[in-house]
Formats: structure tokens, C-alpha cells, sequence
């Protein structure tokens, strides 16, 4: 005999777990402050995550589902998390803290007989809370239950659905509301001890899940081989696969090549663009292999490309302009050894999302902060005979740059 999990009106901190938030509290609450809002909302995956740690599988997986979080740095008043009925198994097992509410039907029974485990019975009251029929309409709710209804609220635009902000506007005609999903990239630009920690931790998995596809490399063994080995390091150190293109020869070339049947042969040039995530915190760095004694203009022209990324990194610092580290990167290729050298940018932030801000392209007004984590890049491609690529993570520091991975001087070279 079983039965289903009633509901009950109440729908405000059933949650008072706590757990390990990465967020950078003051730089979001001085974004409020500066933007005179009184508060903001969360609708894309990664800002859902990075304000509430609340890992929303369908939002992660497939286009639609929603999932929200309203911030106000109140502490009297937390944080509540929106999100669908089917997915409140991980808000019960992430321990997500703060204020919840539930919309749409998903039918959970229970066993009267059976005692509860935590996280089950957390679920149950979870599940009993009402439903509130659609993401927009507890989203009001929420809002007018926080007494925002005459203020200037930021919401992430970019998780909303066609209609979304029409609807908003006419339940609550008084709030101002702001377009923030540049807010909020901007704030998780800058990382936290935690999420440098986590950051570094990817990389390093990715360093060694290189190595242990190099290590099955020998000639007729395929792009896809190589691909399984790199793959099974980074899960057997419990990071998720993400990034994976590793081609062969003339394959190299192709920018987002996918690991194919082409098999190794001697004096293929190997290119890795590749990266995991770990603790949902990303990864991207490149490696560059030669089976047997490459050619010698592919190492002149990966040294090129590997003293721009050097110079590039030695003028890392808080308060350069990202267009002046492109600038110096692009000059240095060419006068190192690629003089038609061309790229629309020569990195990217990194952290939830694998291009975080800022971004290191002649055009961005972006400028180096102490905390952003960067991807430093000088990838080249010669179709249907090389791709070269140095890439390595960092840190921006008050000193300078703190490399979390590092490809080193040297091409490498297979025997």
C-alpha cells in the first residue's frame, strides 16, 4: 500500500541545511549597490548555480526547463530557489539552502511503512509545498512575498522564455526591472579561493589525462583510442568529460575536430584541445604531440606560437586592457616566426561556464581583475596538413599571473 505526499501552504525555508557556496558575496553585493537594485535573478544554469549551488540537471541537458533564484543580500530574508517539482530530489540532495518553492506535477509516493532517510524525507517536504502552476507565476509570488514590488530588481535574461518578461511586467507594473546577465558575467569573473582551488584541480586532471592518451599512442592506434584513454583518466579522478578534440595529421587542422577512426601514423602531429569539469568548474588547455621528429617549420612555428603566449602571460596584471594582452600575443607570433598571423581573440575567462569574461580580443573593453582566471590561446590551422595550438590556464594575480597548468617550452615529441 502506498500513498502520495499531500501538500501543505507552506512554502518558505524548509531548507536550513547549510552548504559550501562559491559565490563572491561581495562582489554581487556591490554590483547591486552600483546598479541601485534591490535585488537580482538567476535564470541561466550557471548563474542559478553560482548564486544558490543549486545544480538543476534539465536546465544543464536540454533547452526549457527553468530554474530561478532570487538574490537580495538580505540576510534576513536568504535567498529562495524556483524550480519544477521533478527536480526536487537535488535540491533535497544538494542540501540547497534558503527558501523554496515548487511548480508542476510530479507524482512521488511513499511507502507509510518505511522510515525516511534524510534526504528522502527532505524531499517530502519539498514535495508537499503547492504547487504554483509555472515558473513566472512563483517567480511573482516570490517577489511580491519579498515586498519588491515597487523596486529595481536585475534579471538574467538569458533564461527566460519567449513572453516571460511581457508577463512579468504586467502581474508587476511598479518594479523597474534591468537586463543583468552582463551583471552577473561580470561578477563571477572575478573567482574565490574555492573556485581557484576548483579550477586548479581541473586543469591538473586534464595535464594527466593527456598523457594518459599519449601513452597508447603508437602507429595504427586511432583518434578515437586516444580520445577513450584521455577520457577515462579524467572520470577515474572524478571529473566529467566536456571537451575532447584531439586529432590526427591533417585532422589537427580542423578546429573542433571529433576523435575519429583516423589512425596514427609517423610524423603526425597530435593536437589536443581538451578539458573536464570538476565540481561543475571547467577546463580548456591545449597540447601539442609529434609522433617521431616533426618538420622544421611546425617547431618554428609552435615556438612562435608558444613565445606569444609567454609574452602574453608576462604582461598579465590587474588593470591591463584584455585588447593590450592581444595586441602583444598577435605582434609576437608574427615577429616570432608566423608573420600572416591572424585571431579574432587569444583567450577567454573560464570557471561554471568555459568562456567566463574577460575576453582577450582587439575589440574588448574588458580589463584585468586580481581573482579572474584565464585560458591564454594561440591556436593555428593549416588546412588539410597542421594545427598548432598552445593554451594554458591562469591566474590573475596582484603580482602578476599564477599558471594553474603549463605546457612548457618544448613541442613534444613521440618516439
Amino acid at each position: 500500500m502506498s500513498r502520495q505526499v499531500s501538500a501543505s501552504s507552506d512554502p518558505l525555508n524548509v531548507n536550513k541545511e547549510k552548504t559550501t557556496m562559491l559565490m563572491n558575496d561581495d562582489r554581487i553585493k556591490r554590483m547591486l549597490l552600483d546598479n541601485n537594485l534591490a535585488a537580482v535573478i538567476a535564470t541561466a544554469p550557471e548563474n542559478v548555480l553560482y548564486t544558490s549551488g543549486f545544480w538543476c540537471l534539465p536546465q544543464w541537458i536540454r533547452r526549457g526547463p527553468q530554474a530561478f533564484v532570487v538574490w537580495t543580500g538580505d540576510p534576513a530574508y536568504s535567498s529562495a530557489v524556483i524550480t519544477g517539482t521533478s527536480t526536487l530530489d537535488l535540491v533535497a540532495d544538494q542540501q540547497v539552502p534558503g527558501r523554496v518553492r515548487r511548480y508542476g506535477a510530479f507524482t512521488v509516493d511513499i511507502d507509510p511503512s518505511v522510515t525516511l532517510d534524510a534526504v528522502s524525507l527532505r524531499q517530502a517536504e519539498l514535495q508537499a509545498l503547492p504547487d504554483e502552476g509555472s515558473a513566472i507565476a512563483a517567480l511573482v509570488a516570490e517577489i511580491r512575498n519579498a515586498g519588491l514590488t515597487r523596486e529595481s530588481i536585475g534579471i538574467d535574461e538569458i533564461g527566460l522564455l519567449p513572453g516571460d518578461i511581457e508577463k512579468l511586467r504586467a502581474e508587476l507594473p511598479k518594479v523597474r526591472w534591468v537586463m543583468a546577465a552582463s551583471l552577473l558575467r561580470s561578477v563571477r569573473a572575478v573567482k574565490t579561493a574555492e573556485e581557484i582551488d576548483m579550477l586548479r584541480t581541473v586543469g591538473q586532471i586534464t595535464e594527466r589525462s593527456i598523457m594518459a592518451a599519449l601513452s597508447v599512442a603508437k602507429v595504427g592506434a586511432t583518434e578515437i583510442e586516444l580520445a577513450r584513454a584521455f577520457h577515462a583518466q579524467t572520470v577515474q579522478e572524478d571529473g566529467v568529460p566536456v571537451l575532447g578534440c584531439i586529432g590526427f595529421g591533417e585532422r589537427s587542422a580542423l578546429m573542433n575536430v571529433q576523435p575519429s577512426t583516423r589512425i596514427l601514423r609517423e610524423r603526425d602531429v597530435i593536437r589536443f584541445d581538451v578539458g573536464g569539469h570538476f565540481n561543475h568548474y571547467r577546463a580548456d588547455i591545449a597540447r601539442i604531440a609529434c609522433f617521431g621528429e616533426p618538420a622544421p617549420d611546425i617547431r618554428l612555428k609552435y615556438a612562435a606560437l608558444n613565445k606569444g603566449v609567454q609574452r602574453g602571460v608576462e604582461n598579465i596584471r590587474p588593470g591591463v586592457a584584455t585588447s593590450e594582452i592581444f595586441r602583444i600575443v598577435v605582434e609576437t607570433v608574427r615577429e616570432e616566426g608566423i608573420p600572416s598571423y591572424q585571431r579574432s581573440h587569444v583567450g577567454h575567462g573560464i570557471g561554471l561556464d568555459g568562456y567566463d569574461m574577460p575576453l582577450l580580443s582587439a575589440s574588448s573593453t574588458d580589463v584585468l581583475e586580481a581573482g579572474m582566471v584565464l585560458c591564454i590561446e594561440t591556436p593555428y590551422y593549416e588546412l588539410g596538413r597542421v594545427g598548432l595550438q598552445v593554451e594554458d590556464m591562469l591566474v590573475v594575480r596582484e603580482d602578476g599571473a599564477e599558471m594553474l597548468t603549463n605546457a612548457g617550452d618544448q613541442l613534444m615529441v613521440l618516439n
